[in-house]
């Protein structure tokens, strides 16, 4: 009687785990949708400027993936630029972060057109020809967000005025003027100008740019700067620039946040149907962009319009 039993146990309960079993394994049309989004939601990606080193020492502009905005956007960038593990898989080849990697950010406040960043002392522990790139990355990369203007920087709590190993005295608000990758050539210690203008950058057939500011006496028209330095190539024959060294500004104006630039036909890469390269496009428009408060720039050639860009097409 005792063995009949157990024998009838057994048997329903082999019944009821084949039942189990075969439940789990027929497919469910919901569940298989729940699981098919709960597999593909993600967050829409954007991309984000931030300022890494390339192989030369320069601070050179690349596009990053991002997924943030606000505060959590500013964290993110920063962790990018500093040499944790969040910034190695993020990085590309060929570039590298500048900001020492036991760098800590204790608090971000956002204000109006600022952002307040309060670091741990592990900030500036580098040497001394790298201290002046960690604070221009910080500034070029947060300050390309928009309506993003100023950045001060704290160190455990005190205002960042001078840098230690340069002794060098910065402001207590950074913006572009700051500069990035300086080159000196001064004259005199009066009427000091600062111009930037973005090179050609090629890393494994990708193209980035580099910024450069110029340092020196030279009070002309930035556009004109721009395009003499950008025609000459004389800075560095590490910077690429593609466009025409007999290229000049015929003239230039400004009218409702749009700027008119005329060039000679020298500026063409094709005669034949009046094209520009869009490395020479780019490298133009990066630069008016940091030198000028406009929108939208027309690239003409003997008062004929031949291309137009948008500033935040380029962001």
């Amino acid at each position: 009687m005792l063995k009949r039993i157990c024998k009838k146990k057994l048997i329903i309960s082999s019944i009821v785990l084949l039942l189990i079993l075969t439940l789990y394994l027929i497919p469910n049309n919901d569940d298989n949708n729940i699981n098919t989004k709960i597999s593909y939601v993600n967050y829409e990606l954007k991309t984000h400027e931030v300022y890494l080193l390339d192989n030369n020492n320069y601070l050179t502009r690349v596009k990053i993936p991002t997924h943030y905005e606000g505060k959590k956007l500013v964290e993110e960038l920063l962790n990018i630029l500093i040499c944790n593990d969040i910034s190695k898989d993020k990085i590309p080849n060929n570039f590298k972060c500048v900001i020492n990697k036991n760098t800590v950010i204790n608090k971000i406040n956002i204000k109006n057109n600022t952002i307040k960043i309060d670091f741990n002392n592990s900030l500036l522990e580098t040497n001394k020809n790298q201290e002046e790139k960690v604070i221009e990355s910080i500034v070029y990369t947060l300050t390309s967000i928009n309506n993003i203007n100023n950045i001060i920087i704290y160190i455990d709590g005190k205002l960042l005025t001078k840098l230690p190993k340069n002794n060098i005295n910065i402001p207590a608000s950074l913006s572009r003027n700051f500069g990035i990758n300086k080159k000196y050539n001064l004259t005199s210690t009066n009427n000091i100008s600062k111009t930037n203008v973005y090179y050609v950058n090629k890393q494994l057939d990708k193209t980035y740019y580099t910024p450069i500011t110029l340092v020196n006496n030279d009070n002309r028209e930035k556009i004109e700067i721009i395009i003499d330095e950008l025609s000459n190539k004389i800075i560095d024959s590490k910077l690429n620039s593609y466009l025409n060294n007999n290229t000049k500004v015929i003239n230039n104006n400004i009218k409702d946040n749009t700027m008119y630039v005329n060039f000679n036909e020298n500026i063409l890469n094709d005669f034949d149907n009046n094209s520009i390269l869009e490395e020479v496009i780019y490298t133009i428009t990066l630069s008016i962009n940091d030198n000028y408060n406009i929108e939208n720039i027309f690239f003409d050639v003997n008062n004929k319009e031949i291309a137009k860009t948008t500033v935040k097409s380029l962001e």
